[in-house]
């Protein structure tokens, strides 16, 4: 259950805040709005589908990679095998040619080894995407109950997703300072770093999550000599990282008030004070 059954808007920052609500809520006649509400059967439904997707994730692709030492031997072999037959195992080029075969069982090996890595990152990307888009599709629609204006409903689908957890912890509800939003916010960046490579979140992910970037010359459990000199290549995660990252969405969904109610009186971040003015705008030139 929730810790939280209804949280209440307090403080006013500004009078520019104050403006900017008021402006939303000013045809409202009442003093406190219920802005956001998680109906439980809808909660169950989120967790039940993000449960399934892990689930079947890990049996249906992970299984596949179970017995990849003895695939790359298989390789081996099939390599042999299509040598011309009058190859002699006993005759003075078989050392070279075993030797050859050895190579490809290793060759074979870790290229099977980088596919199960990509598929994991594949599975996570999916993972935090689905969160995402369930949380910007969840508050679109909350505010869609009580506002209108378009601009400030399409910002909820542009906004990056840190913009939105400033606007709940304004509301009250501060997800960051849960002990899951580390774990978020790691998945966060390791999704980023997979699709875009070098650049800034690959910067924070040394800075804040290095464990997820090994150095591949010492071994997965290696110690890290120079964590500024990874790029990329380095970032690797296992199947415990995933089942980590998993339930701290699950928390994420647990923890989400069954009510967020708001008073006019409230401050807002200043991207959504700036929508609700386009908004205001807008509807006045019209």
């Amino acid at each position: 259950m929730n810790r939280w059954n209804t949280i209440y808007l307090k403080n006013v920052d500004s009078i520019q805040s104050a403006r900017g609500l008021s402006m939303v809520f000013g045809d409202l006649k009442v003093g406190k709005v219920t802005s956001f509400e998680m109906l439980e059967p809808f909660r169950q439904l989120i967790l039940r589908r993000h449960k399934f997707y892990v689930e079947q994730a890990t049996v249906r692709l992970f299984t596949q990679f179970d017995n990849i030492k003895e695939e790359a031997y298989d390789a081996s072999d099939e390599w042999l095998s299509d040598l011309p037959h009058h190859f002699d195992p006993d005759g003075p080029e078989a050392a070279d040619l075993f030797r050859r075969a050895d190579d490809i069982a290793i060759e074979h090996y870790h290229l099977l080894i980088d596919i199960h890595e990509r598929s994991r990152l594949s599975v996570l990307t999916g993972i935090y995407h689905e969160w995402e888009k369930q949380f910007r599709k969840w508050t679109h629609d909350q505010i869609r109950n009580w506002y209108g204006g378009e601009r400030l409903l399409s910002q909820i689908w542009k906004v990056d997703v840190g913009k939105l957890a400033k606007l709940f912890a304004s509301l009250g509800w501060d997800y960051k300072k849960e002990s899951y939003f580390e774990k978020l916010d790691a998945c966060r960046l390791v999704v980023n770093v997979f699709k875009h490579g070098d650049g800034t979140s690959l910067n924070e992910l040394k800075k804040y999550y290095s464990k997820y970037l090994i150095n591949s010359s010492q071994g997965f459990n290696g110690v890290l000599s120079d964590i500024n000199n990874l790029d990329h290549t380095a970032l690797k995660i296992n199947d415990k990282h995933i089942l980590e990252f998993s339930d701290a969405i699950t928390e994420f969904w647990q923890d989400l008030p069954v009510q967020i109610v708001n008073v006019p009186e409230a401050a807002l971040p200043n991207w959504f004070e700036r929508a609700v003015e386009s908004d205001r705008k807008a509807n006045n030139d019209n």
